[in-house]
């Protein structure tokens, strides 16, 4: 991950709090051994305990030992916090955190940044102690001060009042902004805290964190670079920001959200008829930047608010036959109907595709089905997990009958039907189901309602969603399954990534 924000270009990546846990310590150890291009590692910690002198401390003692480029420590801002928290005077406060700043100053001779926790709401309570905490940090030796909104409850001209203040009383000061998300605001709160002086920005990338995140770093630094002419990153690097953040979204183990700004794979999706023809004559229409700035890609959706505009760039340069208007109707009418019945494709790119190849007569069957078995459901008490299926079917006259086993119906009947027709068409060992979802339609039928399932498969680097509609989950499973077989089989555009 570190080399990972290294590359994308970042100036700085805290890397824990050496001290609080076993992980935190190693990762500064490790990290050591990386030759890393831009970035600085900064080691997290607060200010000294109040009984403890600062070469007492054994957190400061920690900050220290890491060898990381920066010190950051936070101490308390708000005077609620010092008496209610800290449980010591105002004054005592202001020593702890001159104390900290200095003594890491003078151990490490590197840069200390002072994060003053809880600014915003200490701000509003008591500007003039508020300021004095940052004044004794700055008076101390510390390079940076961080402005916190901690709660993440202030909104952006709350912001821009406290930094001004700030910048007023300690003009000398190099500011930086940490906003937590829990208003909404995170981003906004970055941006206002940028115009009105500060010029380091904390935050995460994709705003994970805490309660309700962090400032997401991806939409800030779009923002900073694209609307406000600001540098953040090397040239040329603003490209890589998608790739970083859904590289991210996969280490965590975390769904991306669709509709992320900038990065989401929604953020240049269009769907209405109307939108899309306006985008294919000058994209700036519905587009606020262009989606190559970010490394992000436009799409077009099909569904049910489709035009003759989402078809043709969706398909017109594959089947040049869509250009005719009662072929157009045609399959814009079957959209609407099977949407109506349930069915999505927004993200089942290849049934669209088939939908189309069987109105312009580029489709054919890959095989007959004879009949399809599942077996070993809600077996108690057996031996193996397994789920057992059957699939019998031809091509050309020749039958086949396979079995297979797998962790479910569903990939049971993925081997079984990849076993059958491998035979004949060889490249299907190369198929696989990489995802499965399944989503209720009509909720209010109850267990008659109809399921749809959404598969997405992959073959030979390239990706591509089928989905099936029924009352039976098994029955749409089955139909997922056998369009990308069909897909595949019948030949995907060279669209590979």
């Amino acid at each position: 991950m570190t080399e990972l924000l290294d590359g994308l270009g970042v100036a700085y990546i805290e890397g824990g709090w050496p001290g609080s846990n076993p992980k935190d310590e190693q990762y500064f150890a490790a990290v050591r051994d990386l030759s890393l291009q831009q970035a600085q590692i900064a080691a997290f910690g607060s200010t000294r305990r109040a009984k403890l002198s600062a070469a007492e401390d054994p957190n400061l003692a920690k900050l220290v030992a890491s060898g990381a480029h920066v010190c950051t420590i936070f101490g308390k801002t708000w005077d609620l916090h010092v008496r209610e928290a800290l449980r010591v005077s105002l004054e005592e406060n202001l020593v702890m955190i001159a104390d900290s700043v200095a003594h890491l100053r003078e151990q490490t001779g590197r840069p200390v940044f002072y994060d003053a926790e809880h600014f915003f709401d200490g701000f509003k309570a008591n500007a003039d102690y508020a300021i004095k905490t940052l004044a004794a940090a700055l008076e101390a030796g510390a390079e940076r001060l961080i402005l916190c909104d901690t709660n993440g409850g202030c909104l952006p001209h709350e912001i821009t009042a406290g930094v001004e203040a700030v910048r007023v009383a300690l003009p000398d000061a190099v500011l930086g902004i940490h906003a937590h998300n829990d208003g909404g605001v995170g981003v906004a709160n970055s941006l206002a805290a940028i115009r009105a002086g500060c010029s380091q920005v904390q935050g995460t990338i994709n705003g994970v964190g805490e309660r309700c995140g962090n400032a997401d770093l991806c939409a800030v630094i779009a923002n900073c670079e694209l609307k406000l002419g600001l540098t953040c990153l090397p040239e040329g690097h603003l490209q890589r920001l998608t790739e970083v953040s859904r590289e991210v979204w996969e280490r965590i183990n975390m769904v991306a959200p669709v509709n992320q700004p900038f990065t989401g794979k929604a953020a240049f999706a269009h769907k209405g008829g109307i939108h899309v023809s306006a985008v294919q004559r000058n994209s700036s229409t519905y587009e606020h930047v262009p989606p190559e700035s970010v490394g992000n890609t436009r799409r077009i959706l099909i569904s049910e608010l489709s035009g003759r505009s989402n078809v043709i760039a969706k398909l017109s340069q594959r089947y040049p036959q869509l250009t005719d208007a009662t072929l157009m109707a045609a399959v814009l009418d079957e959209v609407q109907e099977r949407e109506n019945q349930g069915y999505s494709y927004e993200a089942a790119d290849a049934s669209f595709d088939l939908l189309v190849r069987r109105h312009v007569g580029q489709w054919r069957p890959v095989f007959d089905l004879v009949y399809y078995r599942v077996h070993g459901l809600g077996t108690a008490g057996a031996q193996t997990d397994l789920v057992e299926s059957s699939v019998k079917l031809t091509v050309d006259g020749q039958a086949r009958l396979c079995v297979a086993e797998g962790n479910g119906p569903v990939d049971a009947l993925s081997h079984a039907l990849g076993a059958a027709l491998e035979p004949f068409y060889p490249d299907l060992k190369d198929l696989q189901l990489v995802d499965y979802k399944v989503r209720v339609v009509n909720s209010s039928d109850g267990t008659a309602a109809q399921v749809r399932v959404l598969i997405d498969n992959q073959y030979h680097g390239q990706r591509f969603g089928t989905t099936g509609v029924h009352e039976n989950i098994i029955e749409a499973s089955w139909r997922a399954l056998v369009e990308a077989v069909e897909y595949t089989v019948l030949g995907l555009p060279d669209n590979r990534v």
